[in-house]
């Protein structure tokens, strides 16, 4: 089975650390990040895209792994794997609430990891398969009463009219609907609509400023000064 070649760990024992790290370099994991507290958790998944979290329950400062998982979850769809000493029964429900990709329990083995690794991975791209074949073979994806967006050419629709709007805007709308209710990283954007081009901070801006003046009614929102979603209820 396949293994995501990009894995955050979040650990705050340094010999777990590198214990996890030499596993998953032995199975060739492309990148693989360790930090030890949500601060740095959080400004690495701003900065890059991971396909796994491997996440420590008790980790350093006021926040726990739970409570991270939820708050990474509320942005991204990332899949996590919890790693802890703690199986009573008070930990697991709070766990299990999160829908976990997997749960191991400390002390662990190597093939114990590998085998979570492959299951979780392998769940979360049946997953992603069954959002984009649902999307194909509906072409329109409903954002609100109002409005309605064709996928298959990149349409935006207010009452089954087309409303007319410039390419960037119809990009900037085309990455936020294959993302309903997941932020969108402000460099995910750029690079979807202007690729290598290089453009001023204020350039982005703009152009959500227009949609917002011309869309006022779509739920267009920011999250924390990273990026763009789409709220749909």
């Amino acid at each position: 089975m396949t293994l995501p070649k990009k894995i955050m760990i979040v650990e705050d024992e340094v010999i777990t650390q590198r214990y996890l790290r030499d596993i998953l370099e032995q199975k060739n994991v492309e990148t693989i990040e360790c930090v030890d507290n949500s601060v740095d958790t959080l400004h690495l998944l701003q900065t890059d895209r991971y396909e796994m979290i491997l996440m420590d329950i008790n980790i350093k400062g006021n926040i726990d792994g739970i409570s991270l998982a939820k708050e990474i979850l509320k942005t991204y769809q990332i899949p996590i794997i919890f790693i802890t000493a703690y199986t009573d029964e008070k930990t697991l429900d709070e766990v299990l609430e999160l829908s976990p990709y997997g749960f191991i329990s400390k002390p662990f083995t190597s093939k114990e990891i590998i085998i979570a690794l492959q299951i979780a991975y392998k769940r979360f791209l049946i997953y992603k398969a069954s959002i984009e074949k649902n999307n194909d073979s509906t072409n329109n994806i409903v954002i609100t009463e109002l409005y309605t967006f064709s996928l298959s050419i990149s349409t935006l629709y207010d009452n089954k009219e087309v409303v007319k709007l410039s390419a960037r805007q119809h990009k900037l709308l085309e990455i936020l609907v294959k993302n309903l209710n997941h932020t969108v990283l402000f460099d995910d954007i750029h690079r979807y609509i202007w690729e290598t081009e290089t453009i001023s901070n204020s350039t982005l801006r703009t152009l959500v400023y227009s949609i917002r003046k011309q869309l006022p009614e779509l739920p267009l929102c920011s999250y924390s000064k990273q990026g763009y979603y789409l709220k749909v209820d």
